[in-house]
C-alpha cells in the first residue's frame, strides 16, 4: 500500500519561497502520476499541479504558472513543489496524491487520485 507524507510547509512572507516534499513509502513512485492539491479555508479543494510518472509532462493551474515548479526524483521516491513569489492567496493546506493509471497528460481532478498524504500547512503572511 502506497503511503505519502508531505513536508516543507510553514509561515513565509509574501514574495518568499518554500519547497514542499512528498515522500512515498510502501511502493515505488515510478508507477504513479503525482499531483499537488490545496484547500484554503472556506474554499473547495483545488488541483495545483501534476506530473506524469516519467516526469515528461507537467500541468499547472493558471494562478501558479510561472511561480511554482513540480519535479520528481524517482530514485529518492519523492516529488517536490517549488513555490516562489508566494502570495497571501496561496495560503492553504497542501496535499500530494498519487494516480496509478499513468495518464498522459496528468490530471488535476481529485477523483483521479487514489492515494493521499495528510497535508502540510502553508501560510503566506507579513
Amino acid at each position: 500500500q502506497l503511503q505519502l507524507v508531505e513536508s516543507g510547509g510553514g509561515l513565509v512572507q509574501p514574495g518568499g519561497s518554500l519547497r514542499l516534499s512528498c515522500a512515498a513509502s510502501g511502493n515505488t513512485l515510478d508507477y504513479y502520476a503525482i499531483a499537488w492539491f490545496r484547500r484554503a479555508p472556506g474554499k473547495e479543494r483545488e488541483g495545483v499541479s501534476c506530473i506524469t510518472s516519467s516526469g515528461g509532462s507537467r500541468n499547472y493551474v493558471d494562478s501558479v504558472k510561472g511561480r511554482f515548479t513540480i519535479s520528481r526524483d524517482n530514485a529518492k521516491n519523492t516529488v517536490y513543489l517549488q513555490m516562489n513569489s508566494l502570495k497571501p492567496e496561496d495560503t492553504a493546506v497542501y496535499y500530494c496524491a498519487a494516480d496509478p493509471r499513468r495518464r498522459v497528460p496528468c490530471s488535476t481532478w481529485s477523483l483521479d487520485y487514489d492515494y493521499w498524504g495528510q497535508g502540510t500547512q502553508v501560510t503566506v503572511s507579513s
